[in-house]
């Protein structure tokens, strides 16, 4: 079940963001340093599935070491994604991710400038309950 209202599936903006999630797991969009730097803000954060948070740096750094053998070859499924404009080109996206037997919710904030899509801020949170 979705969090509620927001942006219908058939729209431009729903499909784009949900083709871009999970983020950083998308090798079609790019696995270099480069191409992380370019899909993130410069003030971008991220609070883990553990509740630590991590600055961008830090989470580039993990990034470089993820894809330096090449890409992530994780299958994980993606349910229950919605999308809502909370500000003029601002999206948040919300989903649970299936990780096999870990299940979390996760939250993106999106920014779209210039034409391009960048991540503002990660948040992930275990899920208590098992998978459904």
């Amino acid at each position: 079940m979705s969090a509620g209202g927001g942006l219908p599936e058939d729209s431009a903006v729903f499909r784009e963001l949900e083709r871009r999630e999970p983020l950083f797991h998308r090798p079609e969009l790019g696995t270099s340093r480069a191409h992380f730097e370019a899909m993130t803000e410069p003030e971008f954060w991220e609070v883990g599935a553990s509740g630590r948070i991590y600055s961008r740096e830090e989470v580039l750094r993990t990034l470089d070491e993820r894809y330096a053998n090449g890409p992530d070859p994780d299958a994980w499924e993606k349910r229950d994604f919605a999308c809502s404009e909370i500000a003029r080109d601002l999206y948040l996206v919300t989903y649970t991710l299936l990780q096999g037997a870990r299940v979390s919710r996760r939250a993106t904030l999106w920014r779209l400038r210039e034409g391009a899509w960048r991540i503002v801020y990660h948040q992930g949170t275990l899920r208590a309950d098992e998978a459904e």
